[in-house]
């Protein structure tokens, strides 16, 4: 297993609103814009301290603009609705890709206990319903995952 994966490929799909990316290690994963864009890594959405993180609302239909590679460690993503100020390191990406469903989970529930909800399809639901998955893990980080 590589100790820290570097993208091979990366794919924007703008109809389907997805990045998709492969890894070294063989980990390919598809990241709904939505999901990117509520897990920005920007302070504006994370906030200096736990405490201080904004809950993103109504990111349903946000798409990626563009994509810019900052030197040979991560991308800028810059989503159609103006926030550019996320810088997305590989390892960042590989850990959202990795953990892509209880970190969805854990932004469902906080809409919730908000008290706001989505209006529109599960994004992640949408790539099943497409016969894709959201992650395809190579075996051995597969077995890992697995055992943790």
């Amino acid at each position: 297993m590589v100790k820290n994966p570097l993208p091979t490929e990366i794919n924007l799909h703008q109809k389907s609103c997805v990045l998709e990316i492969a890894y070294d290690d063989g980990a390919r994963f598809r990241l709904p814009c939505e999901y990117l864009r509520v897990y920005s890594p920007s302070a504006e959405v994370r906030g200096h301290t736990p405490d201080q993180a904004k809950l993103q609302i109504g990111k349903e239909r946000v798409n990626i603009r563009d994509l810019e590679q900052i030197g040979s460690y991560a991308v800028k993503i810059v989503f159609d609705d103006g926030h550019r100020s996320g810088l997305y390191d590989w390892q960042y990406l590989y850990k959202l890709g990795r953990g892509w469903q209880p970190l969805w989970l854990d932004y469902l529930s906080r809409l919730k206990d908000a008290g706001r909800s989505r209006s529109a399809p599960d994004p992640f639901e949408l790539l099943r319903e497409r016969g894709e998955r959201p992650a395809e893990l190579p075996a051995q980080a597969a077995e890992t995952a697995a055992a943790d």
